[in-house]
């Protein structure tokens, strides 16, 4: 009788430790990257890329032939997520930082927290490093690395805070990651106020940014809310080099301007004058609310308190409960 064979296995951390030492070496190598807008070029080795992932199965064909042809230009992914996506297919481990580091090991970008204020804007900001997670885990969707991008969603949302949140949400905004943007809008709904003083916050998309403001569980006042759409809509604009309101069109309206006080809404109207950023129209619901002084009238105005909103006399006449 037979017997059957008994599958025995290596020291695992030997073989790791070769591999890894084949990551970006020329070595043996038959395909050349040039990678991100640093035009660094990576090099690595086609069979074991085509075996790992189907993206790059595609696009190393047989059509390239063999010895080391033309590199291959892959300008929209960052060098540093590039080669840890490869310390990935190489390895099946790869080293995540919360945040981009230099060769020295030094973290690249300011510290947070510094209280510079952005030039032309309402509200102070705390400049971020680049966050390199988020760059792997960009380059795994792209790549379709399930596996990768499992590992990487795990470590964002271990390691979320008020830095990382909005970089966060933007991404998962972009690529339909549902379990994500809950986690960073309620982040945000518990953090509000250090989170709207952030770059991230400022680069947000509109579609990024109207589940916030659609939000009642913000811990933020409506007068700060206003300013921070107002700084928000003033960067796009200058990105976009569009006016100010046509840049907010998409989200201003959830601002609830009826929250405001007579004379916060006076200033905010003159505000308005010299630099448009509400339409009239929704100014005017917001003067009716405080005109008919009723409650039903507030709740076509988008005047339902937020968890942040400060008591104003008027809001004894709103009969919509805090959320």
């Amino acid at each position: 009788m037979e017997i059957p064979g008994l599958v025995v296995h290596g020291e695992s951390a030997p073989f790791s430790t070769a591999l890894r030492s084949l990551i970006n070496n020329p070595l043996y190598s038959d395909v050349r990257f040039v990678v991100g807008q640093e035009r660094q070029e990576v090099f690595a080795h086609r069979c074991l890329l085509a075996c790992r992932c189907n993206f790059f199965q595609r696009l190393l064909g047989p059509e390239l032939g063999p010895g080391l042809p033309s590199p291959v230009v892959l300008s929209t992914v960052p060098a540093e997520a590039f080669l840890a996506v490869l310390e990935f297919l190489y390895t099946n481990s790869v080293k995540l930082h919360r945040h981009s580091v230099s060769p020295s090991g030094r973290r690249l970008g300011g510290e947070g927290g510094d209280g510079l204020r952005d030039k032309g804007n309402s509200l102070p900001f705390r400049q971020p490093p680049p966050l390199q997670v988020l760059e792997v885990l960009t380059a795994a969707l792209e790549y379709g690395l399930e596996e990768l991008r499992e590992l990487c969603l795990e470590f964002v949302v271990k390691v979320l805070d008020v830095e990382l949140v909005c970089e966060a949400l933007q991404v998962a905004v972009t690529f339909g990651l549902g379990l994500l943007q809950e986690r960073c809008i309620a982040f945000i709904e518990a953090h509000s106020q250090e989170a709207l003083r952030t770059r991230g916050f400022l680069e947000l998309s509109a579609p990024a940014l109207l589940p916030l403001l659609r939000s009642d569980k913000l811990c933020v006042d409506e007068a700060e809310l206003v300013l921070a759409a107002r700084s928000w809509a003033r960067v796009g604009a200058a990105v976009l080099e569009r006016p100010v309101a046509e840049v907010a069109a998409p989200v201003v309206q959830e601002l609830r301007l009826a929250l405001l006080a007579p004379a916060e809404l006076s200033a905010l109207e003159e505000q308005n004058r010299q630099e448009p950023l509400i339409p009239v129209e929704q100014i005017v619901e917001a003067w009716k609310c405080h005109a008919l002084r009723r409650g039903d009238a507030a709740r076509g105005a988008r005047c339902r308190r937020r968890r942040g909103t400060l008591p104003r006399e008027h809001h004894r006449f709103l009969d919509l409960p805090f959320k």
